[in-house]
């Protein structure tokens, strides 16, 4: 039996991606573990190959449209890659079951929310403060700068499935700046389809993945990215981008509240077993 609420939570989320180009992994998986109560590893292992699958479609729009910037992609994925391997065998051996990895994941998560809902609001602060230093860098640093966010973006995404989006998107502005906008989008949509695929396929092996649930949201978020790129031009980029920033902090402070709550309880337990 189909949830229809699961459809409509992945036609949202399709929505907004359509409408901001930001990643799904920042929408999609807090609304996994706080609306559905679904364990943040599987919200995390669900979601990284739910955005593999959408990142495919809009990386052979960008292919066919030549703006993709491949020296970039390459040089993010030989960073992004191996990190998020090493990062996946970490978590193998944290257990990804267990609370140590359930806070990991909530706390790496709530970082990744709040780096991107920086990186929505003050993108153009950031750029016009360092675009000229940024375009004086020679091709060597820059190529070395870019490889660094690879390892970045690897490790925040294999943790948390969030970062491949927003937070993507505004360092590759800042380290090719004069590649246009649609080139930059492109790039990052590209790199983000083997970096979630591998850590997709690694949350897998480690049993967190439900198979099920990632086929409901693909019913409901395909047919949302296709309407929600139609009605991107209508609606004002300002707007949107302050909309889904705030609503990334409210998720964030949501979800540290829910952690803290946790923590406390676990302790509050540990401590009357051992009175006992």
């Amino acid at each position: 039996m189909i949830d229809p609420l699961y459809v409509a939570s992945g036609f949202g989320v399709g929505l907004l991606v359509g409408m901001t180009g930001v990643g799904g992994g920042s929408l999609m998986t807090p609304l996994l573990i706080l609306l559905f109560g679904i364990h943040p590893s599987t919200a995390v292992g669900t979601d990284l190959l739910y955005a593999a699958a959408t990142k495919t479609g809009g990386s052979l729009v960008h292919g066919f449209a030549r703006s993709i910037h491949w020296p970039a992609v390459i040089r993010l994925a030989s960073g992004s890659i191996p990190a998020s391997i090493v990062t996946l065998l970490v978590l193998w051996q944290l257990d990804l079951k267990g609370d140590s990895a359930r806070s990991l994941v909530n706390l790496v998560l709530c970082f990744a929310l709040l780096l991107t809902a920086i990186s929505l609001i003050f993108r153009k602060a950031i750029m016009d403060r360092y675009r000229r230093h940024m375009e004086r860098l020679d091709t060597s640093t820059t190529s070395q700068a870019t490889v660094m966010v690879g390892v970045a973006l690897g490790v925040l995404v294999s943790i948390s499935s969030v970062g491949a989006g927003a937070v993507g998107v505004t360092a590759l502005l800042l380290l090719y700046p004069r590649l246009p906008m649609a080139r930059i989008v492109g790039s990052d949509i590209a790199h983000a389809v083997p970096l979630t695929l591998v850590a997709g396929i690694g949350h897998w092996a480690l049993g967190s993945v439900d198979w099920a649930l990632m086929g409901v949201l693909l019913i409901g978020s395909l047919p949302g990215i296709v309407i929600g790129s139609y009605c991107a031009v209508r609606v004002p980029e300002t707007v949107l981008r302050l909309v889904l920033a705030s609503v990334l902090i409210l998720v964030a402070s949501k979800l540290a509240f829910n952690e803290l709550h946790f923590s406390q309880e676990s302790i509050a337990a540990v401590t009357g077993s051992t009175a006992h």
